[in-house]
């Protein structure tokens, strides 16, 4: 696969990064599925599962919050990482492009009003997550991982009709075998549910989850349609800051104001109540398994958000996008591995209907590979069995494909603006041509041009 980012090829320093990132991100949501699964004595006295939603998602966010230290560090003691530039080292390293200007430009300060602005995205994240989390109570991780994949669809079809930026003929066969995918692993969920499948009285409801799956994915993609649409613009704002501080605006709104809300609303939980925060204390207290397991759930989030921003400048903007593909086949895989050869308590059983599963994991990889040409890591329909014998022309997109970033020291060229790597991997061809124009134009009078994008969530 093309799509080196820095010259020299794909060294070992890369493929180190990479699989270190894609380590990260499939504890993200093993660690998750495994915190659900856990038992604990609650402040009932009884025994059950941390069956706890907005706990997991106040907990992602806290996660993120971290970055902030991180951030703090990199600007306080000059550290070389992807997206900051320090007017006075010397042996610093940032992302740069083709750019004319020989000054180095040191990096503008972030306004208020950012800060502010990066509220809205947060909320997005924040329900999003929230309605993944309630469905992964449901199915098995690895059906989660999948259905989170369906965002494409949903973003391919706003950004179509509502924002007007108009997908390719080769675009909707990608989101066509998407829905195929989509469709595969719901009957995958519907066919294999049991009648015990719950537990200690607890009905699951497999069909509830896939849809409050689809509901968090469809959610995504309008955060990604309102990114696309309003937050794009020139200014200075580093990756690690962006993480953190939608970090900060989840971890508010969670606390002080969704839980307070699930508190006071009818649910199956102690006291008759949706989620109650009391309860997930004591149950945190009275078992050590519970708190470490927490504890790498934190950690996963916090190096996956870290690792994928290295992993975007170290290599590209396009193995950021192979990383999210290739997370359902490692997470299932790993959740079959930790059922057969570690303890049947957790992981995933392997079933008569997986192989129709496994069938829509090789269309939604497929799906996706489409959707994404003629990029590195993607499929052209060029004819023939592979192409399913459809044929688009990709001629005039050819010239189009993402500039390749290059770490090289601050003495030897200016740095170039900072890209976000959590802007939204689905842009079409009027969308890449668009920043391209507008990054040209921002080079050219030596300003700096930044897609402020989201501060991404582990899923």
């Amino acid at each position: 696969m093309g799509g080196s980012g820095h010259g020299a090829g794909c060294g070992i320093n890369e493929i180190i990064v990479f699989v270190l990132a894609l380590v990260a991100g499939t504890g993200c949501s093993l660690t998750s599925k495994v915190l659900l699964d856990m038992e604990s004595v609650g402040m009932d006295g009884e025994m059950k599962k941390f069956e706890k939603p907005l706990f997991q998602t106040l907990g992602m966010f806290v996660g993120m919050c971290a970055a902030l230290f991180l951030h703090a560090g990199v600007v306080m003691f000059k550290i070389p990482f992807p997206g900051y530039v320090h007017k006075t080292s010397r042996n610093g390293y940032s992302a740069v492009g083709d750019v004319d200007d020989d000054e180095e430009e040191e990096q503008k300060p972030v306004p208020i009003w950012m800060y502010f602005l990066l509220l809205i995205p947060s909320l997005f994240d924040l329900a999003a997550t929230a309605l993944c989390m309630m469905g992964l109570m449901e199915v098995e991780v690895s059906i989660y991982q999948m259905l989170r994949g369906s965002a494409i669809i949903f973003v391919a079809i706003l950004k179509h009709f509502a924002l007007g930026d108009k997908l390719r003929g080769f675009m909707w066969v990608g989101v066509g075998w998407n829905v195929v995918s989509i469709i595969l692993v719901g009957a995958t969920v519907i066919l294999s549910a049991t009648p015990d499948d719950g537990e200690g009285g607890k009905q699951k409801d497999p069909l509830k989850g896939v849809l409050l799956i689809l509901a968090g994915a469809f959610v995504q993609s309008l955060q990604y349609a309102f990114e696309e649409k309003v937050m794009s613009m020139e200014v200075s704002a580093p990756p690690l800051l962006l993480i953190g501080m939608e970090g900060f605006w989840g971890t508010v709104v969670c606390a002080f104001v969704l839980y307070p809300v699930c508190y006071n609303l009818p649910g199956a939980d102690v006291g008759g109540v949706m989620e109650n925060p009391y309860d997930t204390w004591a149950m945190m207290e009275n078992s050590k398994d519970l708190q470490v397991m927490f504890l790498w759930y934190f950690l996963s989030i916090f190096f996956y958000n870290a690792l994928a921003v290295l992993v975007t400048f170290m290599l590209n903007s396009v193995w950021h996008a192979i990383l999210d593909n290739f997370r359902p086949i490692t997470v299932w895989g790993t959740d079959l591995f930790i059922f057969y050869f570690v303890t049947k308590s957790f992981g995933e059983e392997w079933t008569k209907w997986s192989f129709v599963q496994l069938a829509g994991l090789f269309v939604l990889l497929y799906g996706t590979a489409v959707y994404n040409a003629p990029h590195a890591g993607s499929i052209k329909l060029e004819g023939g069995v592979l192409s399913c014998f459809c044929k688009f022309d990709y001629s005039d997109m050819e010239d189009e494909d993402e500039e390749k970033q290059v770490l090289v020291p601050i003495d030897d060229a200016a740095a170039a603006p900072y890209q976000s790597p959590y802007q939204s991997p689905f842009m079409t061809p009027n969308t890449r041509a668009k920043r391209d124009k507008e990054r040209r134009a921002a080079e050219k009078q030596g300003k700096q041009f930044t897609k402020v994008s989201r501060g991404g969530s582990f899923a």
